[in-house]
């Protein structure tokens, strides 16, 4: 028997029809906004963000980045620069053991911390701050109640359409964050955080050789295949 058109089987036998949401413009909508829609339908990491309960398919991230580097370890204390929407922090306290679920494991702290207002996150503790305002330093040390094992970002300066200048301006971000780090990380700590590829990340990278003992960069799975987004992991901090 024929299979009817656009029909297709699973490997369980199942007939399954891999369908594709499209949006229609809608007056009033840009294109590039109808755009962004239809690709976050139509993303499967939005939708599994959504059945795993994280706050954004950013989680993913992560979870694909500490799988490879295994810095979210239990016991860990870990910051989260520009924590909003709470997806890294989410997955942050789970494994660190912030919740003291894993017996025999020793329990993690989790802060996150942003400029604006931030639901609260089970697990974690979190500060409206600018880090980089005077005195950000000591005040993350001090919620800590000590020096930080991990300082980690997945922030991004307001975008402007204009590409070089949207790379400096995240580049000038990450170097703060990295500043902020080298005053609170414990010996041995890790920096972690997201870039855009445009040359200007190099000055970045020499400053981070210089206090660390790893410096590598790398583009999960699951951030867009279309995106100029990259981490930089930054191991072994050497004081």
């Amino acid at each position: 028997m024929a299979k009817k058109p656009g029909s297709s089987k699973n490997a369980s036998g199942r007939g399954q029809r891999d369908l594709k949401v499209k949006v229609k413009s809608a007056r009033g909508r840009k294109l590039s906004s109808t755009r962004w829609l239809q690709r976050q339908l139509n993303d499967p990491y939005v939708k599994r963000a959504k059945e795993e309960g994280y706050r954004g398919r950013a989680a993913f991230k992560i979870l694909e980045i500490d799988d490879k580097y295994r810095f979210l370890v239990p016991g860990a204390r870990v910051v989260d620069l520009g924590c909003a929407p709470g997806g890294w922090c989410q997955v942050a306290t789970k494994r660190v053991n912030s919740f003291g679920e894993k017996k025999g494991k020793a329990v993690g702290y989790v802060l996150g911390v942003d400029l604006q207002e931030v639901d609260p996150i089970a697990g974690a503790e979190i500060h409206q701050l600018d880090f980089m305002e005077d005195g950000a330093d000591d005040k993350v040390k001090d919620w800590l109640g000590g020096p930080a094992d991990v300082v980690m970002s997945d922030m991004a300066a307001s975008a402007s359409g204009h590409k070089q200048t949207d790379h400096l301006r995240i580049i000038a971000l990450c170097e703060a964050a990295a500043y902020l780090a080298f005053d609170v990380l414990e010996e041995g700590g890790t920096f972690v955080a997201k870039v855009l590829a445009g040359g200007a990340e190099e000055s970045l990278q020499h400053i981070l050789k210089q206090r660390f003992n790893k410096v590598a960069n790398f583009k999960p799975p699951s951030s867009r295949s279309d995106s100029s987004e990259k981490f930089v992991v930054a191991i072994g901090f050497r004081g």
